[in-house]
């Protein structure tokens, strides 16, 4: 479980084919707390911690994840944010993030606006039903507001610090981005699917 709070970015130094899945190296100044196991999110996927070492750490990423999610593009010199997960007697900052994609974006544009930026972004329409005005997503594990909301295309407006400490400071129009939706609402969704709430107004039994 993860907050959407970026710790800090890592750069990547070395991405080694492992058969159908590859080894990744992350240069970070988080590697020395890190252990073997440990859980992190890089842009927002959760991945384990194979080989910490005091400034990288090694994660595998499966066949799977490189297909779902932009993490397929990773080459040496590319910058990703970090977060470790949520410690339980840690204060919720941002909105509960699991690390599990939903879909793949891509940025239609980034505008300036002052000292912030607009950046809008295309997500897959099958998500179109999760997203809501005001509501949270996360991009490339970024915690954020929908502040624009146009059928699957979204707004959000990046303040200076979020620009400066994230990935985000270098993201360009046509980039591809992670998306995962609030959790919130598709358990809801499955719950109605289900069948497992009572509609409204009749008693429950």
């Amino acid at each position: 479980m993860f907050t959407g709070l970026i710790e800090a970015t890592g750069s990547i130094e070395a991405v080694r084919p492992d058969g159908s899945a590859r080894r990744v190296r992350v240069g970070s100044a988080l590697s020395h707390e890190l252990r073997a196991g440990d859980s992190i999110a890089v842009n927002g996927v959760c991945l384990t911690v194979i080989d910490p070492g005091a400034r990288h750490f090694d994660v595998d990423v499966s066949p799977e994840t490189l297909r779902v999610t932009t993490l397929d593009a990773l080459a040496p010199g590319s910058v990703v944010n970090l977060e470790r997960p949520l410690r339980a007697d840690a204060r919720l900052g941002g909105h509960f993030v699991l690390g599990h994609v939903d879909g793949v974006g891509r940025i239609t544009s980034i505008e300036r606006d002052g000292e912030c930026h607009w950046l809008t972004v295309d997500a897959p329409a099958e998500l179109a039903r999760y997203l809501i005005l005001k509501g949270s997503i996360a991009i490339d594990g970024i915690s954020l507001r929908i502040a624009r909301l146009d059928r699957a295309s979204i707004g959000v407006q990046i303040i200076p610090f979020t620009w400066q400490h994230t990935a985000l400071g270098a993201a360009k129009t046509g980039d591809r981005v992670n998306l995962e939706v609030d959790v919130l609402g598709k358990y809801v969704e499955r719950l109605f699917v289900a069948g497992g709430l009572q509609a409204a107004g009749q008693p429950a039994g």
